[in-house]
């Protein structure tokens, strides 16, 4: 997930001094595995590299690194030295963001990670003295320079053989100040539309930007959104959202949860029409469902869509009408249906290799 190429960007754009703080080696248990990334800058942070003691630890090498160019790796033993009881070895990636200015370092690469069609390797050339260089490649890409061909030759070799692997995530070397992370970047999968921007939807808002998601966020009411979004959250005023099904990405999760039962069923149609929908949650009671798929076959669709919805959304057990509650169930239930449709394409993969 890529997330964090939206901060950067931002970061970048106002100006603000940061360090990108990257997972890039583990030995034993770890809170995260290599590849996780978060951003520190002298008053915020974004994301998490796990929590306790060595995020502590590394907020403040950070902020240590704040307006000075290059980088810094730092290897922390997580028993006796942190008090973790994960007990295994973290090494991290300090570096930090280049000018904004700065056209040759990052750019082209971040441009091309924020909307990724197909699994790529990120590399990134670290030196202690200059800013980091980064490299994009792909089995039909090549964006970006570690600054020096050879260099650039053996980098996409090895990420090719990378690509080719398919389950070694990262890489990871240093060689007196220079160090070499690659690191297979997936596109992003995980992408949540929310039809209406009422009390229930902004506690969704509010709980899935915390995800590793991409969420689109769509209502016809000017006041509908508030004034700041979190930076996976893009809000679109629309004077027609049924409109706007289309336009979501194949595989997309859908919540239509709007003011109006009329847009509901609306839009319902549509999503079902659609068809290649991941996920599919319709807020309401089973009575809503009822007199909704009454309507809906009458239109034609098939008993094997309609049962593709979920209404009552959120998962069982929970019942409370609250919107934080609601939102926390809805969650959950993504989260879930999500890691059982994984599973299930993961099992496909395997019978299709086995088979060939």
């Amino acid at each position: 997930m890529t997330d964090w190429v939206t901060t950067v960007g931002r970061l970048q754009r106002d100006t603000t001094a940061a360090v990108l703080i990257t997972v890039a080696e583990v030995k034993g248990s770890t809170p995260r595995g290599p590849g996780t990334r978060m951003v520190v800058t002298a008053s915020e942070i974004f994301g998490t590299i796990g929590g306790g003691h060595l995020e502590y630890k590394a907020m403040e090498t950070a902020r240590g690194l704040l307006g000075s160019p290059g980088r810094a790796v730092e290897r922390f033993p997580l028993g006796p030295a942190l008090g973790q009881c994960c007990g295994g070895h973290a090494t991290l990636l300090f570096e930090t963001l280049p000018p904004a200015g700065d056209q040759t370092a990052w750019r082209p690469v971040l441009a091309a990670l924020a909307d990724l069609p197909a699994p790529a390797v990120q590399v990134t050339l670290a030196n202690a003295a200059e800013t980091s260089r980064k490299m994009l490649v792909g089995r039909e890409l090549c964006i970006g320079s570690l600054g020096d061909p050879a260099r650039d030759a053996e980098a996409t070799a090895e990420a090719h053989a990378l690509l080719q692997a398919g389950t070694s995530r990262t890489r990871f070397s240093q060689n007196n100040d220079v160090t070499l992370f690659y690191d297979l970047v997936l596109p992003t999968d995980f992408n949540i539309v929310i039809f209406g921007a009422g009390h229930v939807g902004r506690a969704l808002v509010d709980v899935l930007a915390g995800l590793p998601c991409r969420i689109t966020w769509i209502d016809e009411r000017e006041d509908g959104f508030p004034d700041t979004l979190p930076d996976n959250v893009t809000a679109e005023l629309s004077p027609d959202p049924v409109d706007d099904v289309d336009d979501a990405p194949a595989g997309s999760f859908f919540l239509v949860l709007t003011h109006s039962h009329h847009l509901d069923l609306r839009l319902t149609e549509r999503i079902f029409r659609r068809g290649d929908f991941r996920y599919f949650g319709l807020i309401g009671s089973k009575t809503k469902r009822g007199r909704f798929e009454a309507r809906l076959r009458k239109q034609g669709i098939a008993e094997e869509t309609l049962a593709r919805m979920a209404c009552p959304i959120g998962i069982s057990g929970i019942s409370g009408k609250h919107p934080a509650e609601i939102a926390v169930s809805v969650a959950a239930e993504l989260l879930r249906h999500r890691e059982a449709v994984d599973a299930t394409a993961l099992d496909d993969n395997k019978d299709r290799r086995h088979s060939a």
